[in-house]
């Protein structure tokens, strides 16, 4: 062991003549611990919840999303569409058309973004997991049904129970517009309520998923639509991405999940990485506790330095002592921390420990803990107590500088 490693444990667990010094040593150590277990922990949670974000978007929104690059509407044929079709790697192909149109029920009216969505898109997705009410269902005989976003519907005033259709209106883009009759210049569609649905607050004020005959009746756009989407059985390989959008060519844009909403998953590391800093900057506060244990340290030991120089020891080889012994109590802090965090993190992730308040859709406070958060907090926690150990040694003079410490 080399010798200035060698006597800084020494100095860290031996008893200091003034107890002061051993209570600002424990202090920063603890300090240190609670700091890294906190932005374990907090980053575990952010991971949690940015899961069931993703989560409830994934069960609306495909894979891989094919669109248009100019225009609204691509006829869906060619090679590029014949090749995905018989792609085993693609579990699933849904045609869809959306665009806003307005909504009438009653004397209630509202614009929402409507998505018609054709039997392959029906029989296989995944938002009958995000029904509060109904059935998701979409054509029965030659009736269509609608199933609306929780705040749509409220604003409409429609239940799955009640038997009046809800009305939908897009304006005839070969009419002209009648100021006498401005209703003869719009197509509609109609279309019974079949269920409700929940995701996130955007998609329920805005989106109903109706049968995409309804749609294309309603737009007078044919055999036309307005985009594909592809569903695989895992995550969407980039090499399969890249090879869609090679198929399809510059006149299409080939989407992924992040950049279908790329607004989104942009906030969320922001997020992350803003919370991740607040901490980081009270773990740096934290530890300027070692700048003050350090400095009493190193007055303290004031003939240990002598006798050190006295038998050759050079000024660098001092200083390192000093510095190794700061450093020391930062990853002791660090270390704790580092357990005690992830024994938490599991905890939580297993039992649900602390509940989540309110009626939310979980009872407990979702986390993930991931070693990559694990292995950054360590490294930065401990990159902060070496930084303060050399802050506190550059600000003194010299600890073998006998004069000085004499003085």
């Amino acid at each position: 062991m080399k010798l200035p490693l060698y006597i800084a444990k020494r100095y860290l667990f031996a008893r200091k003549s003034h107890q002061v010094i051993n209570i600002i040593s424990a202090i920063s150590a603890i300090g240190m611990a609670i700091g890294t277990a906190a932005l374990i922990l907090i980053l575990s949670v952010y991971n949690g919840f940015d899961k069931i974000i993703e989560d409830n978007i994934s069960d609306l929104d495909p894979d891989i999303l094919v669109t248009p690059r100019a225009g609204k509407t691509f006829l869906p044929q060619g090679d590029a569409v014949d090749w995905v079709l018989s792609n085993p790697e693609i579990a699933s192909v849904s045609s869809v058309i959306e665009d806003n149109v307005l909504l009438s029920y009653g004397a209630n009216q509202v614009i929402a973004r409507a998505k018609g969505v054709d039997e392959v898109y029906e029989e296989e997705s995944a938002l009958r997991d995000h029904l509060t009410e109904g059935e998701f269902m979409l054509r029965r005989g030659d009736l269509a049904y609608g199933s609306f976003g929780g705040g749509v519907a409220q604003s409409l005033g429609v239940h799955p129970r009640f038997v009046d259709p809800v009305t939908l209106y897009y304006p005839d883009r070969n009419a002209p517009v009648s100021a006498a009759n401005p209703a003869a210049s719009l197509h509609s569609g109609k279309v019974l309520t079949g269920s409700i649905f929940s995701i996130s607050s955007t998609t329920d004020n805005e989106l109903v998923i109706v049968p995409i005959e309804t749609m294309r009746s309603l737009l007078d756009c044919g055999a036309e639509i307005s985009a594909l989407e592809l569903r695989t059985d895992g995550r969407a390989s980039r090499r399969l991405i890249s090879e869609v959008a090679e198929r399809f060519g510059a006149d299409f844009l080939v989407l992924d999940r992040y950049r279908q909403h790329p607004s989104l998953y942009r906030m969320m590391r922001y997020e992350k990485a803003a919370i991740f800093l607040i901490l980081l900057f009270v773990v740096i506060i934290v530890a300027f506790n070692i700048f003050g244990s350090l400095s009493m340290l190193i007055i303290e030991k004031r003939e240990d330095c002598l006798t050190l120089e006295a038998l050759g020891a050079s000024d660098r080889l001092i200083r390192r002592i000093f510095l190794l012994e700061g450093w020391l109590t930062a990853l002791l802090g660090a270390a704790a921390g580092v357990v005690a965090g992830v024994l938490l993190a599991l905890g939580q992730q297993r039992f649900g420990w602390i509940k989540m308040p309110g009626g939310f859709l979980m009872d407990a406070y979702p986390v993930i803990l991931k070693a990559p958060d694990v292995v950054l907090t360590a490294l930065s926690v401990a990159l902060i107590g070496l930084l303060i150990s050399a802050l506190a040694l550059g600000t003194l003079r010299s600890p073998a500088d006998s004069r000085s410490l004499q003085g």
